[in-house]
């Protein structure tokens, strides 16, 4: 199968510029003006940019939570990613006490296998090392293309944390095998103090989702996970930074030479904590919250000035029944929103409005996620990387709707946002698989990445 698309403006992390590009075999066989190759497919892309596809680096796909499931399976959510542009999604698997890293990621595996409709990989969550046993694993597990490990510094009750010291181990045992762990940075202990205060005074909206969680208390363990790894010498990746002062800690160790990297979400470049106050306010409710207007313009002062290195979603949607259940409780609504189809459109947008430039977000969304994670194949337009194509009209504006969206959730935070330019098509390995607002790929047909270990 050979696909060629004429005319279109190619956008790399350096540059733009007009040419044809080719596909053969699902590998980029060539990039040059005016292409005289016979294929079995032609795209005309006049007048439209040619970007790689994206990779959302973390999604929560069909993950057990507050008594339910993320209402996206694998075949929902990476049929929503092809539809925006997103042609490779990483999972995050979560050990439990009791089973091992292979164990955990090849039941995952086994799921997602029939259902992809995109590529793949996956984090595998820590949350107990077995007396040590897990740590053993790593190895194996970097063997198989697992090349990094996510840790919570929260949900204590729920089992998925770990201590500092446990942190201490997996960072060391990761930076042994060449793997980079994750890490969700909040305090547990003043959350759990919050929330048993205002519990007692009665304060149950969602407002107090925030205010259990404000920006002092991700920033302090975003600072203590980001002191660690400076004193063991090990790289570390934060995900959904969402506050201004461990975004600052976080982007000055990388200043002094640290490996640290940066992850936000658009929900965090885009709301503030008021959305807490309105009445829908519990299906905003994800963690961290979204926070003040402060750390949402440092957000985009780092976006801007290169100290945050990707943009990911968290996609982890949860039906509205079941944020009602938090109606008159915050501490019940599930944690989680929508994100992984409006990841590309929303950041691109932000380009076509002169925020960033479209090769910042080709950078935020493509390249250094593949850099930082080990996806050799994917990440950019280049001759023998993997066919994964977005073309995209900068002129066709559109408004988002659940209607619209192509998962199995019936709402979203993002009703009603328009976004200046849209992906018109998206090609997965040289395969089109959205095409002009329809899903036209097959389940079954994404495959798992096995990455590389950190060369970052």
């Amino acid at each position: 199968m050979t696909l060629l698309i004429k005319n279109g403006t190619i956008v790399t992390v350096s540059e733009s510029f007009q040419a044809d590009i080719a596909v053969k075999d699902g590998v980029i066989s060539a990039i040059g003006q005016n292409l005289d190759i016979k294929a079995d497919k032609v795209v005309d892309a006049s007048g439209k940019l040619v970007l790689p596809g994206a990779i959302d680096a973390h999604t929560h796909l069909a993950m057990p939570f507050g008594g339910t499931q993320s209402a996206d399976g694998y075949l929902a959510g990476t049929r929503a990613a092809a539809c925006g542009g997103v042609t490779t999604v990483f999972d995050y698997p979560m050990q439990r006490k009791g089973k091992g890293i292979l164990e955990t990621i090849r039941e995952r595996k086994a799921m997602c296998d029939p259902e992809a409709c995109v590529d793949y990989a996956f984090h595998c969550i820590i949350t107990d090392l077995n007396d040590n046993t897990i740590l053993d694993e790593f190895q194996a597990a970097v063997d198989e293309g697992i090349t990094s490990f996510k840790c919570f510094l929260v949900y204590k009750k729920e089992g998925m944390m770990v201590d500092d010291g446990t942190l201490v181990k997996i960072l060391l045992k990761a930076k042994e095998v060449g793997a980079l762990t994750n890490i969700h940075a909040e305090n547990p202990d003043l959350i759990d103090m919050n929330i048993e205060k205002f519990l007692k005074e009665g304060k149950t909206s969602a407002w107090y989702h925030y205010l259990s969680r404000p920006e002092f208390v991700e920033a302090e363990a975003d600072k203590r996970a980001v002191h660690w790894a400076k004193s063991v010498d090990a790289p570390l990746y934060i995900v959904h930074m969402a506050d201004k002062e461990g975004l600052e800690a976080a982007a000055e160790a990388k200043r002094q030479g640290h490996k640290i990297f940066i992850e936000t979400c658009p929900q965090y470049l885009e709301f503030t904590s008021d959305v807490y106050k309105r009445e829908d306010g519990r299906n905003f409710v994800c963690s961290p919250p979204m926070k003040g207007e402060e750390s949402k313009e440092a957000l985009w002062k780092a976006i801007q000035n290169g100290d945050i290195d990707t943009v990911a979603t968290d996609h982890c949607p949860f039906q509205s029944y079941e944020k009602d259940w938090g109606k008159d409780d915050f501490t019940k609504i599930p944690n989680g929103c929508a994100g992984v189809e409006n990841l590309y459109p929303y950041m691109l947008s932000a380009a076509n409005e002169g925020k960033i430039s479209f090769n910042r977000a080709v950078e935020l969304c493509a390249a250094n996620p593949a850099k930082i994670f080990g996806c050799e194949s994917k990440g950019s337009l280049a001759v023998g990387k993997d066919g994964d194509i977005v073309i995209y009209d900068p002129d066709l504006d559109f408004t988002i709707t659940t209607e619209a969206m192509h998962s199995d959730y019936d709402h979203t935070i993002w009703e009603g946002i328009t976004v200046h330019g849209y992906p018109v098509q998206t090609f997965v390995r040289g395969r089109l698989v959205y095409d002009q607002g329809e899903f036209v790929g097959e389940p079954g047909y994404g495959n798992f990445i096995k990455r590389i270990p950190n060369q970052v």
